[in-house]
């Protein structure tokens, strides 16, 4: 199970990793080169152009950046966005003899939160054709005006992994929800943001591995 711990589609991007994260591979990551291609994207948060994967070298994660995912309410907001969304589709290629599933998934932005208002991340992912797992929320309360990172942590016992020798397309489904609360929407801003115009800020996906018989 999911444990939660605080702390058009040819515009999007693949670009190479420069990162190393840690492994969080059970068997080890395979050598060779992973490779994902973004087959579909969808979302008011994610518009045409502004997400981008990247795989580390290193097979034990990838990333994923967003530049324009922002959920807001108050001065400036339309009545729309106090909600804001992304589904990707990954066509995730991997070695040969090797399968995956996704351990632990890191997601970072920014909020500025007016006292009385709040702020909640929501994420999931499943493989195509197979149960969609658990949505994991996490939820922030104002004041406050930081960067913010939430982790959603797989079991072991509980990781689903990729059919051996079947090409599966990997959904990723995130939101972002902001609330005015008892703050007053008509003199202040609340907004919560998942997104890196500058590259540092991104969601982070850890692999772990497993040898097909």
């Amino acid at each position: 199970m999911l444990r939660p711990v605080m702390v058009s589609s040819a515009a999007v991007v693949l670009v190479a990793a420069s990162f190393s994260p840690s492994a969080a591979a059970e068997g080890g990551a395979p050598p060779g080169r992973v490779v994902i291609d973004v087959v579909a994207v969808n979302g008011s948060g994610c518009p045409a152009g502004t997400a981008a994967v990247a795989v580390a070298s290193d097979n034990t994660a990838f990333t994923v950046s967003y530049s324009d995912y922002l959920a807001q309410v108050g001065l400036g907001a339309k009545p729309t966005d106090f909600r804001k969304n992304c589904q990707l589709g990954l066509n995730v290629h991997v070695p040969q003899g090797y399968t995956y599933a996704i351990a632990r998934a890191d997601y970072r932005g920014f909020a500025h939160l007016e006292r009385g208002a709040t702020g909640m991340e929501r994420a999931s992912y499943y493989f195509q054709g197979m149960s969609q797992t658990t949505s994991v929320s996490h939820r922030f309360a104002g004041p406050l005006s930081d960067n913010w990172q939430a982790s959603d942590v797989t079991d072991a016992a509980a990781l689903v992994y990729a059919p051996c020798g079947v090409q599966r397309i990997l959904n990723v489904n995130t939101e972002l929800r902001v609330s005015a609360g008892s703050s007053d929407p008509s003199t202040t801003n609340s907004f919560m943001a998942m997104d890196s115009t500058d590259g540092s800020v991104n969601t982070l996906y850890h692999f772990a591995w497993k040898e097909c018989p």
